[in-house]
């Protein structure tokens, strides 16, 4: 998945830590989004995910090699991946969550220190409820992890 440069710097993000928390429900310790860099809605979203030491995962995962465990790189990117309809003025509002998996793939380890970058692209939404994206992790432009989230509106 390639990305258009973005005219934002990167320091200057399209939406800061404060507006993700309005428009995500997850708080600390699942607030796994940053920053957004770039943001379509209903289409697009690039945002970045800082990984530290202090993160309560790291205590026993592993205590003597800390490694984010992949699940919680999944969910970063299927966050990402909510961020994209959240503002969409078709959709009802509601909680979206995990519907499936596919075609996930883990290529190298993330560790504290590293910063992942998320790209995720809405590929379908079918009857306002069921949505696929295509999400890829990568840091230091190394692809870290990839594949296609589905999610659904739940009631």
């Amino acid at each position: 998945m390639t990305t258009t440069p973005s005219t934002a710097a990167p320091t200057d993000p399209v939406l800061t830590s404060e507006q993700i928390m309005g428009l995500l429900p997850h708080r600390y310790p699942f607030a796994l989004v940053d920053r957004v860099l770039e943001h379509e809605p209903g289409v697009r979203a690039v945002a970045i995910k800082n990984v530290t030491l202090n993160e309560p995962q790291f205590q026993g995962h592993f205590p003597n090699r800390p490694l984010m465990p992949g699940v919680l790189i999944v969910e970063a990117m299927a966050q990402v991946g909510g961020l994209i309809v959240t503002q969409m003025p078709d959709l009802p509002k509601g909680l979206f969550v995990f519907a499936g998996i596919d075609g996930v793939r883990f290529r190298r380890p993330v560790v504290p220190g590293d910063q992942l970058r998320i790209c995720c692209v809405l590929l379908s939404l079918k009857r306002q409820r069921f949505g696929k994206v295509k999400a890829e992790a990568s840091v230091e432009g190394q692809l870290v992890c990839s594949g296609e989230l589905m999610f659904s509106l739940v009631d």
